[in-house]
């Protein structure tokens, strides 16, 4: 059992969402369906971010799994 996110990308992923919509952003690295959850952290002791959209917009959730705000990107992936 791992409790290391796997950097998915080195950038953030940008994504219309829509306002009261609730997404859950992946918080491993593992998923197939990035930045959003598939499944794939059972068993790596990490679980999916619930965002729920305030408003509808482009956002940008966080590809490094590294960001101190997630699930929205803040820049740490220019530091790995």
């Amino acid at each position: 059992m791992s409790n290391a996110p796997i950097v998915a990308q080195k950038s953030p992923l940008p994504v219309e969402v829509v306002e009261g919509k609730t997404y859950f952003w992946c918080a491993c690295g593992k998923s197939s369906r990035q930045p959003f959850c598939d499944g794939s952290h059972k068993g790596t002791g990490l679980e999916p971010v619930k965002y729920t959209a305030e408003s509808s917009k482009k956002v940008f959730f966080c590809g490094c799994k590294h960001s101190s705000k997630p699930p929205l990107c803040d820049g740490t992936h220019n530091g790995l």
